[in-house]
């Protein structure tokens, strides 16, 4: 990736089961297409629990926010009303500000959705960019070990 991602992250890829419910689709029963985005920061936001990483703490004691920057999705398949599936979430790049994740959404193994989620670190207060929190990127930099 360009824009000032430097690091790459080699993980194992974190996921989360989700079921589809009726509010996530239109009238044909196919999820509307940006509910994939709200099922991939749900399992973004998961990783970080996982490592440790509070975004509620992280945004009062360091005012550090996440935002999305970029997005670039691929829609292969649809998922549909009451299907089940998993959704990856994998650290791809660490910059000075900014991570970016690669992402599934998959049913019994099928690949649906493949997308490049990069996040941009920014101050709560003033929205600028700052520098990932040490503690994020220690983090992260433990899952490339």
């Amino acid at each position: 990736m360009k824009s000032g991602i430097s690091t790459p992250v080699a993980a194992a890829p974190f996921s989360i089961d989700l079921r589809i419910y009726y509010q996530q689709t239109d009238a044909a029963g196919v999820v509307y297409h940006s509910n994939y985005l709200a099922f991939m920061e749900a399992a973004r936001t998961e990783y970080l629990r996982h490592l440790g990483i509070d975004l509620i703490v992280l945004a009062e004691e360091d005012a550090a926010m996440f935002v999305v920057h970029h997005a670039d999705v691929r829609f292969r398949r649809p998922a549909r009303l009451d299907d089940r599936v998993q959704v990856t979430a994998m650290p791809h790049r660490v910059g000075g500000a900014r991570v970016a994740f690669l992402q599934t959404v998959l049913r019994d193994g099928q690949c649906l959705i493949e997308a490049s989620i990069e996040l941009a670190c920014v101050h709560r207060h003033h929205w600028r960019p700052i520098p990932l929190p040490r503690r994020v990127r220690a983090a992260l930099e433990t899952v490339s070990q």
